[in-house]
């Protein structure tokens, strides 16, 4: 049974948010503050997806967030009542894969939730090198001139999708609609947030993305960089 970790310091949130994920069948377990929700995640083994409130006692979503992408590529949704765009950005920055604001929809939250384990379930098919890009899709890794390096679920789609892509413009647009496969309502600044994380994790390789002025980005290795 696919485990998800809920984390929120009002139990009202996370009865709602249970009860809709047990009714599709999912394993829920629950912690009510930040350090909770660290501590659960790391003796906790096979959580396979995270929802996190920002506003939580003694250790907040945005830095509970920040601890769990430093080990693991885990999708994680942010759950908050802070609407603001910095916010949205900020958690993205942080390596967010959604964010949510409340008051929500349950059914959209569900929806969210599968279709982000779906792409991860999708994300199959070995090891490429491209450049000095290697990708395991089967161990969700990633390696930059030799070195492993952590990406979040949708940095780690993103790259995918513009390796898939290579040599092609690609607008904004199209990126949210094949990246954020179903009615995400973003814009093109969720686009620009990731590319930027992206690049700066890829390090020397992240110049492999170009931008192209009025489109959007473009993915291009030099020709003394070979693709096995």
């Amino acid at each position: 049974m696919i485990k998800v970790l809920v984390a929120d310091d009002e139990s009202r949130i996370r009865k709602i948010v249970k009860d809709f994920l047990v009714a599709k069948k999912y394993n829920v377990i629950e912690a009510a503050d930040g350090e909770e929700a660290v501590d659960m995640f790391v003796s906790e083994k096979d959580i396979s997806l995270v929802i996190l409130d920002v506003m939580m006692p003694k250790m907040d979503g945005w830095k509970v967030c920040d601890r769990i992408r430093k080990e693991s590529a885990v999708p994680i949704i942010m759950l908050t009542a802070r609407s603001e765009e910095s916010d949205e950005l900020h958690g993205f920055e942080l390596g967010a894969d959604e964010y949510i604001t409340k008051p929500f929809s349950p059914k959209i939250l569900v929806a969210r939730v599968e279709a982000l384990l779906k792409r991860n379930q999708i994300i199959t098919g070995g090891t490429r090198q491209i450049g000095n890009i290697e990708i395991n899709k089967d161990a969700h890794t990633v390696k930059v001139l030799g070195e492993d390096i952590i990406l979040s679920f949708k940095e780690f789609e993103l790259l995918n999708y513009f390796i898939d892509n290579k040599g092609i413009a690609l607008s904004r647009n199209k990126i949210l609609n094949n990246v954020w496969d179903y009615d995400y309502f973003g814009d093109a600044r969720t686009v620009d947030t990731h590319v930027k994380k992206l690049r700066s994790k890829l390090v020397a390789c992240g110049d492999y993305i170009k931008t192209v002025r009025g489109i959007g980005y473009k993915f291009e290795v030099d020709d003394n960089e070979k693709e096995k």
